[in-house]
């Protein structure tokens, strides 16, 4: 069978796949493409999840994509809300016929001497084969068909229900039943004043606490400025609003940790009932940042706080019993359920093998140019978005910088483009400057990064947006050629 051929192959129908397909059609209308999804619906993450309350943990101003504007009234997004305008979005552009769903990618495989990817592609369990000039890799970064679930000491013996949000059962009744949510991230943060809407009792379970912080799911100053001027206009300095407090937030958080800190104590205190353990619970013993903070919507989980349908307990695992789980301090949760929000096991590339000339590619021992390609590895881009801000921000950069190359190779009549690192003073470091568990379980399988540009991550959109909008593609890094084997008037017919 001859292999499905297209210009460019993007995996992953989500948030990233979807806006890829919309920057690349809208540049290049005449080229082809397709998208490649392993499941069976469009939408990635918001798809997924369906875990109680499961929304955005970033405003929907800067985690929309910057060419649709956001106009659902609530900033601070439910998965249900998400999902319609990601599927707008591919409508709207007529990308959806262009999705393959059910498709997994397993290997790609690149040839110098044809200047192509030869993907291999599972398919109701037969493998079929696709061949693309450029990749787009889309697949976020963790794996989709299992979460972290620790290995907890006697859980074999728990008579209740055990539930990672990852595989949430779509008929589970917790209506009045007392509920244990063990972890401290943006999962635990969302389901636990979710759940303690009808659940008995919710009982948040941490090891150590995390940075809380709490906005309104309605923006005021979005709201006035959509009533003055038109959608885009609003979206645009909305967006740029949303985007500077951020930058300047986290750069006065890493820059001041000990004022940063009590800022946020303080704003805490103001939330909790009076003479609540504010430092027991929630006081880190990291710094602002080295962990994401997680976002609570209208104050959304102090209110159940206050209202004494969920409460926080800081311990740490001794035993599972038939009833509960009994703590290392001596204490004893009962519970009918306990969800395991332990968080995500990281895949990068969607798992798939990665071949370049015959040589299968390690990623461990690869530095990453710019955040979004990999040294020695041709005409393949991967969107990875920012640990400190909206993943989006980071898609759409990534994209439009994808463009940028794709226009050059046009110029220039070169096809093939590989990222090269001849800077010996170059050092390397970890990918993700970033302390969360979910990352440090996972680092080391992960690529590195360099020292300095273009080599080093910024997790800054302005001067990532100046460098990837502005900055020279061929800056001697990044290195083009031609195919060292047949011209392109000589190779095999094949099916578009």
């Amino acid at each position: 069978m001859t292999p499905v051929h297209v210009n460019v192959l993007i995996v992953g129908a989500g948030l990233s796949g979807i806006g890829a397909a919309h920057h690349l059609q809208e540049a290049f209308p005449s080229r082809s493409y397709a998208i490649l999804e392993a499941r069976e619906a469009i939408g990635g993450t918001w798809d997924l999840f369906r875990y109680p309350g499961i929304r955005s943990d970033s405003d929907m101003h800067t985690l929309g994509y910057r060419f649709k504007p956001w106009l659902a009234e609530k900033a601070i997004a439910d998965a249900p809300a998400i999902l319609d305008y990601v599927r707008e979005a591919a409508r709207e552009g007529g990308i959806e016929e262009h999705i393959r769903f059910g498709h997994k990618v397993v290997r790609a495989a690149f040839s110098g001497r044809d200047g192509r990817w030869q993907v291999e592609v599972e398919v109701a369990g037969e493998r079929v084969v696709f061949t693309a000039d450029f990749l787009s890799i889309c697949s976020g970064y963790y794996r989709y068909d299992e979460g972290f679930t620790p290995e907890f000491p006697g859980r074999e013996r728990f008579g209740g229900e055990f539930i990672h949000p990852q595989h949430w059962p779509e008929e589970l009744d917790y209506a009045g039943k007392q509920v244990v949510v063990i972890g401290s991230g943006a999962t635990a943060m969302t389901l636990v004043p979710a759940m303690a809407k009808e659940a008995g009792h919710v009982t948040m379970l941490q090891r150590s606490p995390t940075y809380v912080f709490s906005l309104p799911d309605v923006d005021p100053i979005a709201k006035a400025l959509e009533k003055w001027l038109p959608a885009k206009a609003a979206y645009a300095l909305t967006r740029w609003k949303n985007i500077t407090f951020q930058t300047l937030s986290y750069q006065a958080s890493r820059a001041f940790p000990g004022p940063t800190k009590k800022v946020v104590r303080a704003f805490t205190k103001r939330q909790l009932p009076e003479g609540y353990d504010v430092d027991t619970h929630f006081k880190p013993t990291y710094d602002p940042w080295d962990q994401r903070f997680c976002l609570v919507p209208n104050a959304d989980l102090f209110k159940a706080l206050r209202r004494d349908t969920a409460s926080i307990v800081t311990d740490h695992i001794e035993t599972f019993t038939e009833t509960g789980i009994e703590l290392v301090g001596g204490d004893t949760l009962e519970a009918d359920i306990v969800v395991s929000a332990t968080g995500l096991n990281l895949l990068l590339m969607g798992g798939m093998e990665l071949v370049v000339d015959g040589e299968p590619v390690e990623l461990s021992s690869r530095m990453a140019y710019k955040g979004m390609m990999l040294e020695g590895l041709p005409n393949c881009i991967f969107t990875i978005g920012y640990t400190n801000a909206s993943w989006t921000l980071k898609a759409d950069l990534t994209s439009e910088y994808m463009i940028r190359v794709l226009r050059h190779m046009d110029r220039t009549g070169q096809t093939i483009c590989v990222p090269e690192n001849t800077d010996s003073s170059v050092e390397t470091v970890p990918f993700m400057d970033f302390q969360a568990n979910y990352v440090l379980r996972s680092l080391d399988a992960f690529p590195q990064q360099g020292s300095k540009a273009p080599w080093r991550l910024a997790q800054n959109y302005v001067r990532d947006a100046i460098a990837l909008r502005r900055g020279q593609i061929d800056d001697g890094a990044l290195r083009f050629s031609s195919p060292t084997g047949v011209e392109e008037s000589e190779r095999e017919p094949v099916a578009v």
